[in-house]
């Protein structure tokens, strides 16, 4: 790092001796699925029948088994940089937690911000315990530290854990979510001992409902706990659903490598901060749309935000869960992120690049829902009921 910075600075003295710039910014291009995959109808009809007494606990298991290969084929296809299998068998960002750690528990199902899926709202009963192994266990980490690429795994953050979830302990939201950091350091510590490489922390609440001046100072603190175990891996901080130019200068001072923004809800050009040394992450790939981006218009918003930010690295990705569209469309959105990662580094050109109906995410930006800052309530009923209950 301390060499790159070396360059830059002496690429911009040139730059102003002589009207040019010598070494452009070095920012190392990454790819990765920064969000759980859609399941395939295949694995939606199986739920159902898991639910209904039919198939047995095996059964499921190896058709999970199947399908995270598959996924575990794209990533490795793709050319990423990490290999999470999809999560799959995770129903939804907490429920792997409220099943196994004590003092909480799995509550009602509870629309999923601004979409149609839907998650079920963790309920605090006294201050959460750490159980050693017990999310470990419902990983497919056999798999994941046997591929050539790095694991990534993704957890659920304190400041949207303690959003949405419903806490009827006599914690303050500030004491409950440092406990939440402290849960998962020790998770991350042990997680790595096992040969996961990356963690990512799912914060949506954080750009949906951000905190004001006056509560970021207990932000910052909640976090603290996560910044010893972060120190030995890579590690995300992925925001979606919101927009992440008004609270960037906070995530930026969060103990996290890379910092990543939704770009559907973001203006490219409003991002202005990012401290030095971090990476930057581009959620540039939308969920709530099947149609596909165009690689050409990534590869420009990418450069032009290297150029303007200097990163230490940028990562592509999905912005919000892939979840909202199906399994074919997802992976014909991820192959996106190949070829802008081409046109970025310069191994090929945009007109080599189909383009035909692609769009940019930054053209659906004034579309895009407003997402909902706490989890509603809400019946179960209909496509998206069922594909929330069984994610």
């Amino acid at each position: 790092m301390r060499l790159v910075q070396e360059c830059r600075l002496r690429g911009n003295l040139a730059g102003i001796l002589y009207g040019v710039s010598l070494v452009p910014p070095v920012s190392p291009v990454h790819l990765g699925l920064t969000s759980n995959y859609p399941r395939p109808e295949e694995i939606v009809a199986a739920s159902r029948e898991f639910d209904r007494g039919r198939l047995s606990e095996d059964q499921m298991g190896a058709l999970y088994s199947t399908w995270t290969d598959r996924v575990i084929e794209i990533e490795t296809r793709l050319g990423f940089d990490t290999v999470t299998g999809g999560e799959l068998p995770r129903q939804d960002l907490f429920r792997a937690f409220s099943e196994s750690l004590p003092g909480l528990e799995v509550g009602s199902l509870t629309r999923w911000f601004e979409t149609n899926t839907f998650f079920r709202q963790p309920i605090v009963n006294a201050p959460p315990q750490w159980a050693p192994g017990a999310f470990a266990r419902r990983l497919p980490l056999e798999k994941l530290t046997a591929s050539r690429i790095a694991p990534r795994v993704i957890l659920p953050g304190p400041y949207t854990f303690t959003a949405l979830c419903d806490n009827r302990t006599d914690l303050s939201r500030q004491e409950l979510a440092r406990r939440w950091s402290e849960l998962l350091a020790l998770e991350i510590q042990d997680l790595s001992a096992h040969g996961v490489k990356v963690f990512q922390v799912q914060e949506p609440s954080l750009v949906v409902d951000p905190p004001s001046v006056e509560e970021e100072s207990w932000v910052r603190e909640a976090f603290e706990p996560l910044a010893p175990a972060l120190a030995n891996v890579d590690s995300v901080l992925w925001t979606f659903f919101g927009d992440g130019a008004p609270v960037l200068p906070l995530l930026s001072s969060l103990p996290f490598e890379t910092i990543g923004i939704d770009l559907a809800d973001t203006d490219p050009s409003r991002l202005t901060e990012l401290a030095t040394g971090k990476g930057l992450g581009l959620g540039c790939l939308d969920s709530r749309t099947t149609l596909v981006e165009d690689p050409a218009e990534l590869a420009r918003i990418a450069k032009d935000l290297t150029q303007r930010l200097e990163p230490s690295s940028v990562l592509l990705g999905p912005g919000a869960p892939l979840e909202l569209v199906p399994w074919d469309v997802a992976e014909k959105k991820l192959t996106v992120l190949a070829r802008a990662r081409e046109l970025i580094e310069g191994g090929a050109k945009a007109s080599e690049v189909p383009s035909a109906g692609a769009t940019s995410p930054a053209r659906r930006r004034s579309s895009t829902p407003k997402a909902r800052p706490k989890g509603k309530s809400a019946p179960a009923k209909g496509r998206g009921a069922g594909k929330g209950r069984s994610r």
